[in-house]
């Protein structure tokens, strides 16, 4: 189940709740009580370079994009 990140607009903490994800956008209660919160964005880190494309394979044999066909 996906886990989603909140804040308080009353004491600040920022808390996370495990929830469907049709549910994440309901209201969520801070652990303290306070029901003023705001779901976070969330940024996912992947591996990887962002600065260097990855390699193609050449050649191949089939396909549209293998590059024999396309003009």
């Amino acid at each position: 189940m996906p886990r989603y990140e909140y804040r308080c607009r009353t004491c600040g903490d920022t808390f996370e709740l495990s929830r469907p994800m049709a549910e994440s956008s309901d209201p969520a209660a801070c652990p303290s009580g306070h029901d003023d919160t705001v779901k976070l964005l969330s940024t996912v880190a992947v591996g990887g370079s962002a600065s260097a494309p990855a390699p193609r394979a050449s050649g191949g044999g089939g396909g549209c994009c293998g590059g024999g066909c396309c003009g």
